[in-house]
């Protein structure tokens, strides 16, 4: 039987992706960078990094505002 392609292999740990999500917000990557991250991140762990992220920003957003109010 022959073996299928199965593309790039994505090794990139959970942190790398966390690390990787949270530039990407900043809006601070090098194109290199982001070429490196797109060949090693594993795509679900990039959606799951991407709603923790989410959920911070939310978190400090309610946060700043409570703080702001009282």
């Amino acid at each position: 039987m022959t073996e299928l392609n199965k593309g790039p292999e994505r090794n990139a740990s959970f942190g790398a992706t966390m690390k990787a999500v949270f530039w990407s917000f900043l809006g601070i990557r090098k194109r290199s960078d982001y070429e490196k991250d797109s060949a090693s991140l594993n795509p679900v762990h990039v959606v799951i990094a991407g709603l923790i992220g989410v959920m911070l920003f939310i978190g400090v957003l309610v946060a700043l505002v409570k703080f702001a109010v009282s």
